[in-house]
């Protein structure tokens, strides 16, 4: 389970926090670029501000005070300004998958980095001992960012995405260490 008690979370570069309707309208602009609806696999075909606000009083409230899904904001450490969107979705006791997307305005700063490992420390503070990602194989950026964050590449095979499309997936994991042994480095 998801201890949403845990966020908001941050780096130097991201903060990783719950979505508020003040992120509705910069939510739904970023979901109509290009490379997020081809590479996010969002749930939805469409968003709208309103679409976005009835999300988060919806599904998405519930899914985190469930603790069984986070769909979050990546924000911009400095300005707390939305900066993209992070999702940590099908858990199981030990480990959940994680999706991301960067608002086009955001990109090129670190910023998915940054919030993969905010999200590996939030999933590692509720318990989780292990991540994994799904990315498609033309997707050269994700691998990139992927293994950067310490992902490690496990295989591939046809699934489907979030969307519902079927496609090929690259499957990666990040094996996350344990609470008491996060606390004892951190002596």
């Amino acid at each position: 389970m998801l201890d949403a008690s845990k966020l908001p979370l941050a780096n130097e570069v991201a903060r990783l926090r719950e979505l508020t309707h003040a992120d509705a309208a910069a939510y739904a602009a970023g979901t109509e670029d290009a490379a997020v609806r081809a590479y996010a696999h969002l749930p939805a075909p469409e968003y709208t501000t309103e679409s976005v606000i009835e999300m988060i009083d919806g599904e998405v409230g519930l899914g985190l005070d469930r603790g069984d899904l986070a769909v979050l904001a990546v924000a911009h450490e400095a300005t707390n300004e939305f900066a993209g969107s992070l999702v940590l979705f099908d858990l199981t006791d030990a480990q959940a998958e994680v999706g991301f997307w960067v608002h086009p305005a955001s990109r090129g700063r670190g910023m998915s980095g940054a919030a993969l490992e905010l999200a590996a420390r939030f999933s590692q503070l509720s318990g989780l001992s292990k991540l994994t990602a799904r990315t498609v194989i033309d997707n050269a950026g994700s691998q990139r960012v992927l293994a950067a964050a310490g992902f490690e590449l496990i295989g591939s095979a046809s699934g489907t995405t979030p969307s519902g499309d079927v496609a090929e997936l690259l499957h990666y994991e990040l094996s996350l260490p344990s609470k008491e042994a996060q606390s004892t480095r951190t002596r």
